[in-house]
């Protein structure tokens, strides 16, 4: 596998260095780093790999990917300088009289937006980490969404989640309550041991005000051990990591006892507040403390729907509001100016 890689990274810097023109950066980005490039289709792979293969292969990669997308831009104004035509009209524009030259005006560029920004960010951490990135459907089923978490109907918890449901009813699609759906279905197709996370839409009959909306934004974790050897002491050490990483700085962990149907025991994931270093401030309510993600130790029941045996595996689950983090990181206090489409707003992260 090392030797791929490092094969894949020769052949990827070969063709920037030899690229001529703009277009052929542009077909070496799309098969390299794009959406369907090699890059990602090998970090797809990585669930193939053994765990500590794993986590030194998604390190690799995400670096790679950093550093080839910071050479295109590199050789992109190289090869504008090798441009003919774009050299015999500049060229064209200084001979003639000053009064007749009229500056171009300045392009406008496109920009990733910022809730993109946090998820790839979150996902570079637990790449490296060793964690694999998943996918899921929005539109889910009742079976998924609730009944294989622990959730049946009429269950009390249901209340926790303001469901919107698809007609027709009766056939029990919605647009998912949460990211939580993945654990199952990801552990009825692998076995353990297991590293993943899981970021996407979700979705909540909700009234938008500044600090909630319809549509939002989580990231799923699950790692599950195949000896039964994952325990709190290892979610409160993932979990403290990512943080420090997230907010590059140091911070401390405390977990609060929580509920969750599909955890046992649940607890509330509380940060030293990044702002004031846990002195306490206006951000944390002058805690000290910001309460950033619900986690436990998997369910014997959702074990149990997924196919394993309870008795012989253990492991820990977390969910985390990417837009809680977003609001956070970038000192933004409404929620909703992400999804306004607003240029003036969305610019101030170009």
């Amino acid at each position: 596998m090392n030797k791929e890689l490092e094969s894949l990274k020769q052949r990827a810097e070969r063709a920037v260095e030899n690229a001529q023109s703009l277009q052929e950066l542009e077909d070496i980005f799309r098969e390299f780093i794009g959406r369907n490039g090699e890059i990602r289709k090998h970090l797809l792979h990585l669930k193939n790999l053994a765990q500590d293969e794993r986590k030194q292969a998604g390190a690799f990669l995400v670096q790679l990917r950093d550093e080839l997308s910071e050479k295109i831009e590199v050789a992109q104004e190289r090869v504008k300088l090798l441009d003919v035509d774009e050299v015999e009209r500049v060229t064209e524009l200084f001979a003639k009289p000053v009064a007749q030259y009229t500056p171009p005006k300045k392009e406008k560029k496109g920009a990733v937006h910022p809730l993109t920004q946090i998820e790839n960010t979150v996902q570079n951490i637990f790449l490296k980490m060793g964690f694999e990135s998943i996918e899921g459907n929005q539109v889910e089923t009742d079976e998924y969404n609730f009944e294989k978490l622990n959730i049946p109907k009429d269950h009390p918890a249901r209340d926790m989640w303001d469901t919107l449901w698809l007609k027709p009813a009766d056939k029990g699609a919605l647009l998912r309550t949460h990211t939580s759906p993945l654990q199952v279905r990801y552990m009825e197709k692998h076995k353990p041991p297991l590293r993943v996370i899981a970021p996407g839409t979700v979705f909540r009959n909700e009234k938008p005000d500044p600090t909630h909306h319809y549509q939002f934004h989580q990231v799923e974790g699950l790692m599950v051990d195949a000896k039964g050897e994952v325990s709190v002491a290892n979610f409160k050490a993932v979990i403290n990591e990512f943080f420090s990483a997230l907010f590059e700085q140091q911070v401390k962990i405390r977990l609060r006892p929580g509920y969750f149907p599909f955890v046992e025991p649940g607890f509330e994931v509380d940060m030293s507040c990044v702002n004031c270093t846990g002195k306490g401030c206006k951000s944390c309510k002058h805690t000290g403390w910001l309460e950033m993600a619900g986690a436990g130790m998997v369910h014997p029941v959702v074990f149990k729907n997924a196919g394993y045996n309870p008795e012989k595996v253990s492991g820990f689950a977390f969910g985390l509001g990417l837009d809680r983090v977003a609001m956070m990181k970038y000192g933004v206090d409404d929620v909703r100016e992400f999804l306004k489409n607003d240029i003036h707003f969305l610019q101030k992260f170009i």
